[in-house]
């Protein structure tokens, strides 16, 4: 009888934690509205200068709108974008596009710089000191959660940009890690990278 009532309570805890995670989702879609016109109402932005939200881990996507809202981060648009949103209103968002489904990207025609792209993105280069962009992005570039973001499929002029940031301190909400390993890395080779993980799947 005690582990039919316990197991009825697991249940019952169970239901309210998905029931939670639905309304989460639900008031993230609802305050979403105002991002589509950027991402997409699905978090799949079309235009190469907006990133992709789609299937990106929620914690992560609420950390980047906490440092636009503190100005960690910086950028114009999404600074007054995330003035007025509170810390629920950045959890739910997140919650939001990390259960959309996220568009595949392509690839450069380039065969040759994506080899060396390849290359960089699974060994790194020991000489330069860059390492190797799957230890913290994962193989498949699906990232590691909430530190590491997916960068699987992500527009590649996006990509592009945050690298240069990084690579120039004009980002640097994130760890040191993208700041080292960015300054480290050529123009060519931010370019080839970005153009690479656009079609990692």
């Amino acid at each position: 009888m005690k582990k039919l009532i316990s197991l009825a309570v697991l249940m019952a805890l169970a239901g309210a934690v998905s029931s939670e995670a639905a309304t989460n989702a639900a008031a993230g879609q609802a305050k979403s509205a105002v991002c589509a016109g950027c991402h997409g109402v699905d978090g799949n932005s079309a235009a190469p200068n907006f990133p992709k939200l789609a299937g990106q881990d929620a914690r992560y996507l609420a950390k980047q709108l906490a440092d636009f809202k503190s100005g960690a981060r910086k950028d114009p648009v999404m600074i007054g974008m995330a003035a007025g949103l509170s810390k629920m209103d950045m959890e739910n968002l997140g919650a939001y596009y990390a259960g959309q489904k996220a568009r595949p990207g392509v690839a450069s025609s380039d065969t040759a710089a994506l080899k060396k792209a390849e290359r960089l993105y699974r060994g790194g280069d020991a000489k330069s000191g860059i390492s190797a962009c799957m230890s913290c992005h994962g193989p498949s570039g699906h990232g590691i959660p909430p530190r590491f973001p997916a960068v699987s499929g992500q527009h590649a002029a996006y990509t592009q940009k945050q690298l240069l940031d990084f690579k120039a301190g004009t980002r640097s909400n994130d760890s040191e890690t993208m700041t080292r390993i960015a300054f480290r890395m050529s123009g060519a080779e931010i370019k080839a990278v970005s153009e690479y993980m656009a079609g990692l799947h």
